[in-house]
């Protein structure tokens, strides 16, 4: 999971550097780009009979909900700054404890829930810092708590296979269908299939590989050993890399303040201890 964090806060700089190409032109070759290379594996699952009724008809879903993911979040970095976005795309943990009180599945630990709000407080200094009430802020603000819910419905799809999930085959349909709705979308509205540049089409490609190839199938592959409340945890550490890189990538070098540096240890903090097993203690498997 520590790896699939540090890989994801690659995510905003590469699409801040997409632009202007389209947010929904850039989210969708992200995944139709991912989708390719991951199709040999969905190909031998099916060959081998591997691919069950419900794993396509829950990879189908995880792909719907990706494209929501995908096109709301990267749509929210044109509108606010980059440690914004990324603060509110990664409250993912926060739906997730709301759907295990309800539905009393995959409870959350007394830890886990100690260390949700230490991420809270620490996101909290983070936005209090660089939010804005305009408009356009808020607009981005909703988009990428949009995102973060249907991530988190990602993640609840895919632990519904257990121990049958099986990351590649699964990632790979779910960025296939993620990709034709985002890019169907795009092309309804008019908007060109393409990259605005040779070298938006190269963070693109450096999306695709890095953050999804890397990221996200990892963070797909950890449902299979521990709770979906834990892996989204995990990804509240984002915006503390994104809000390093941001700070000297050059064409965004976006300054990080004393109270971002803060909020950033605090939410560093609370994602160690949500990953931290004492002794002897083991995660459930289902």
């Amino acid at each position: 999971m520590l790896t699939a964090v540090t890989a994801i806060s690659f995510a905003a700089i590469f699409f801040r550097k997409t632009q202007p190409t389209d947010p929904l032109v850039a989210a969708g070759l992200r995944l139709a780009i991912a989708s390719v290379l991951l199709m040999p594996w969905v190909v031998r699952a099916w060959r081998q009979g591997r691919l069950s009724q419900q794993a396509i008809r829950l990879s189908l879903i995880a792909g719907l909900l990706y494209g929501v993911h995908f096109g709301a979040w990267v749509t929210s970095l044109t509108l606010t700054s980059v440690v914004s976005s990324v603060t509110l795309v990664t409250a993912t943990p926060l739906f997730l404890g709301v759907a295990a009180l309800v539905t009393g599945k995959d409870r959350p630990s007394r830890r886990l829930w100690f260390a949700m709000c230490g991420a809270l407080a620490g996101l909290s200094i983070i936005s209090h810092h660089d939010l804005s009430v305009g408009v356009q802020n808020l607009i981005g603000d909703f988009l990428a708590l949009l995102g973060a819910a249907a991530m988190a419905g990602y993640l609840l799809v895919s632990r519904r296979l257990g121990s049958a999930l099986e990351p590649l085959s699964f990632t790979g349909i779910a960025a296939a269908t993620g990709a034709v709705l985002l890019l169907g979308t795009a092309l309804v509205q008019g908007k060109p299939l393409a990259a605005s540049s040779t070298e938006a089409l190269g963070y693109i490609v450096l999306a695709a590989l890095v953050p999804q190839l890397i990221g996200h199938t990892l963070l797909t592959w950890s449902v299979r050993y521990t709770r979906p409340t834990v892996v989204g945890m995990a990804t509240v550490g984002e915006p503390v890399g994104a809000a390093f890189l941001a700070s000297f990538w050059p064409g965004i070098e976006e300054s990080i303040a004393p109270m971002i540096a803060l909020g950033c240890t605090v939410t560093l903090a609370s994602v160690l201890l949500a990953l931290w097993e004492p002794k002897g203690h083991q995660e459930p498997t289902r």
